[in-house]
């Protein structure tokens, strides 16, 4: 059963009433962020790799004495 038009309009005003337009676009921003975070995360990319700056160095493994 899909939802049609009309159905899917009463949703949206409904949840704009319970939320508000600020908070709804707050939520957008937030989950916009976190699908292009994603994206990256798939892709392997990182912001350091696209500033070309190299990943600060790990902890250095303890010297046999």
């Amino acid at each position: 059963m899909n939802p049609g038009p009309t159905e899917l309009i009463i949703i949206l005003v409904i949840v704009l009433i319970l939320f508000g337009v600020g908070r709804i676009s707050r939520i957008a921003g937030e989950l916009g962020a976190s699908i292009r975070a994603f994206r990256e995360g798939l892709q392997g990319t990182d912001k350091s790799e696209e500033n070309g700056k190299q990943p600060p160095p790990g902890p250095t493994p303890p010297q046999a004495s």
